[in-house]
């Protein structure tokens, strides 16, 4: 029985062959590694970039800071957490106030104003009769 060079009986390829192969996959995996990681700084540079971030930090340092917070909670799963949602139900609570509390004084005052108008036209027409 022959054996191919290609399939030996034993499973192994020859000593020599095994060693380059794996030493061609390696260098292709580093080259391709390294392509990879050149085209994501570039990418990540040119979102810098196109965001102005050093810009943004050196005009806003303390806001830059928050968000940066914020994402990162985002990021690392707080979004939906009980903390969470009770900082957002106090934060509708307090919004529903300073956005609700405007609305109802306008509308008290207008009904204060009818009212007033109306207790005017009456008594107009009160002291209208009693001339007559």
């Amino acid at each position: 029985m022959e054996t191919q060079p290609d399939n030996p009986p034993n499973g192994r390829a020859p000593a020599g062959d095994g060693t380059k192969k794996l030493g061609k996959r390696i260098e292709r995996v580093g080259h391709t590694a390294e392509q990879v990681w050149d085209r994501t700084r570039d990418s990540v540079t040119d979102l810098g970039e196109a965001l102005d971030i050093k810009g943004r930090v050196d005009r806003h340092p303390y806001g830059t800071v928050a968000a940066a917070i914020g994402i990162g909670y985002v990021l690392g799963g707080g979004l939906f957490t009980p903390l969470t949602g009770r900082i957002v139900r106090l934060g509708l609570r307090i919004g529903m106030r300073l956005a609700v509390l405007p609305m109802l004084k306008q509308e008290v005052a207008e009904l204060i104003e009818t009212i007033e108008d109306e207790e005017v036209g009456k008594s107009k027409k009160a002291n209208a009769n009693k001339g007559r």
